[in-house]
């Protein structure tokens, strides 16, 4: 009943004429931006970044919310009409979504699309309300040695789960980490990695590594692969569901969030399994199996859901333990830093009107975004066709201006561009770029950790161990890490012909199973990593 009684002041906060204009401008702003090719909702936060530096914390919040919401709904536009996924999570959407489009049925895609996300954030954000102060409660009587296992949950998940290798995934997480270190040590007040230059004692803003790695890094990959023509846009009519649209629709809406919000909520859990989940789950128990690999409309209800679903997850752990399972929620921790306000359990204690107001302006911006984008899906498919020259140029600009407005300082345009070539380097060589941004934001907060745990065992590194709680995170941790091996083993186990069909083997055709695979398919050249392989269109 508090938390109901919270949330009616949440509402109250938001209910003003001014937040409720945020909460609009956040929501047109998100879904413009993150209708553009190859921006997603992670590349959207960070260049609007700055922007609200000068508002008030909880009318930034408010405008986040909106441009959080709003690049998530951008980006499934773009998967759809265009087949070029903005993230990793809306792969599975372009599966169907676009077969969909190519035989007509562009408008029942992006309606289907809209409904499940609001279906899948409304209930997401409900689960939010009720489960968010009870982790809080868990959370306030954890010690350092607790929080650090939680970290090396959170760093062994993002580079295990994304990337086309473990090995890949570490490499960026190891980059992070290193950018994390640089500055003053602020136990010695021992420089670290600044190589004597005076502006990087302070170390380096996340919004300087957010804004280079996602959009100066994006761009510089997309003029590599640019081509000198406007995508080709599927025309798109107002949207619209039959009946039999509707009936084949909400039960994948359901599902996808049930798959959705869980792997949203634990730490490091992102949107790209519960989607694969959704997808595999609505192709077994479809009533026309026959249709996926040709446009099923509950190929694009469920992973959308459930992408949905998981980001209201990722601010459970956000807001109640100050750590971020995706790219965006680590750039909105970031905003949270830069307003001088501390995250983790103390923040729904220091901080309740913010926090209750950010949730119930979740509720407004998703209603406005199904109540803009049905009638406004044609307008928004416009904005595909400006040239790209023209729309990475603006991106540069607005890049290149946010840095500078993060501390005012030129150093910080010269830094942007190290990072933008560093960005653009790990597209190219297939690093992910969640785990650099983690390891920025997490690893001085789990260097903090590792030496209070230290202080207080004398120590000891057995002081790790004080608990059963860590035993379990360490013991996840090294299961994800050997499961390779475990895996090998298993199958060995259960004989070489179940070994080779868990790996896929060829049809009954003497073909492959995987070559015709749509989802295998995708996972192939696409990766898990978060980048389009061509961001001109196609996989």
């Amino acid at each position: 009943m508090d938390n109901l009684n919270a949330l009616i002041g949440g509402f109250g906060d938001v209910l003003t004429p001014l937040n409720l204009l945020l909460a609009l401008l956040g929501v047109i702003i998100g879904t413009a931006v993150g209708v553009l090719p190859g921006i997603g909702p992670a590349m959207t936060v960070a260049l609007l970044l700055p922007i609200t530096y000068g508002l008030e914390p909880t009318q930034g919040l408010i405008l986040f919310a909106g441009i959080f919401y709003g690049g998530m709904y951008g980006g499934s536009t773009t998967s759809i009409l265009l087949n070029t996924p903005g993230e990793s999570a809306s792969v599975i959407t372009a599966l169907e979504g676009n077969k969909m489009a190519k035989a007509g049925r562009a408008a029942q895609a992006l309606a289907t699309a809209a409904i499940g996300s609001f279906v899948a954030g409304s209930i997401g954000t409900v689960l939010l309300v009720f489960l968010m102060p009870q982790v809080v409660e868990y959370a306030v009587r954890l010690g350092s040695p607790e929080y650090l296992a939680i970290i090396a949950v959170a760093f062994v998940g993002v580079t295990a789960v994304l990337g086309s290798s473990r090995i890949r995934g570490v490499a960026a997480l190891l980059i992070g980490l290193t950018f994390g270190l640089v500055g003053l040590d602020k136990t010695t007040g021992q420089q670290r990695m600044t190589f004597n230059i005076p502006e990087l004692n302070d170390g380096i803003d996340v919004v300087v590594v957010a804004v280079g790695i996602f959009a100066l890094g994006e761009a510089l990959w997309v003029a590599a692969h640019l081509r000198r023509k406007a995508a080709e846009v599927i025309p798109v009519g107002q949207p619209w569901m039959s009946r039999q649209d509707w009936k084949r629709s909400w039960k994948p809406w359901l599902r996808g969030t049930a798959f959705g919000f869980p792997f949203g909520a634990i730490p490091a859990g992102g949107a790209e399994i519960p989607t694969v989940l959704s997808y595999t789950a609505e192709r077994k128990l479809s009533k026309h199996p026959e249709e996926f690999g040709k446009g099923a409309i509950e190929g694009v209800a469920g992973p959308e859901a459930a992408n949905n679903a998981s980001a209201a997850g990722t601010l459970v752990p956000m807001l109640a333990l100050g750590l971020p399972t995706n790219a965006t929620a680590a750039i909105m921790l970031a905003a949270i830093e830069g307003w001088g306000i501390q995250p983790g359990p103390t923040l729904l204690s220091r901080e309740p009107a913010m926090v209750w107001a950010l949730i119930a302006s979740l509720f407004i911006g998703n209603t406005l975004l199904l109540v803009l984008n049905l009638p406004l899906a044609p307008t928004w498919a416009k904005l595909l066709r400006i040239p790209r020259p023209y729309l990475y140029a603006g991106i540069l600009f607005f890049a290149s201006m946010g840095a500078y407005a993060a501390n005012g300082q030129p150093f910080d345009l010269y830094l942007l561009l190290l990072l933008g070539i560093i960005g653009f380097a790990m597209r190219r060589f297939g690093l992910p770029v969640l785990p650099m941004i983690i390891g920025v934001i997490l690893g001085p907060l789990a260097e903090l950790h590792l030496r209070r745990s230290l202080q207080v065992s004398g120590g000891e590194w057995s002081g790790l161990l004080s608990s059963p709680f860590t035993w379990i995170c360490y013991a996840i941790v090294v299961v994800v890490l050997l499961w390779p091996l475990i895996a090998s083993v298993i199958r060995r186990a259960r004989g070489g012909d179940d070994g080779d069909a868990g790996r896929g083997g060829a049809g009954p055709d003497g073909s492959d199973d995987d070559a015709r695979d749509p989802l295998v398919s995708a996972t192939t050249h696409f990766g898990r990593g978060g980048n389009p392989p061509d961001s001109t269109g196609g996989f």
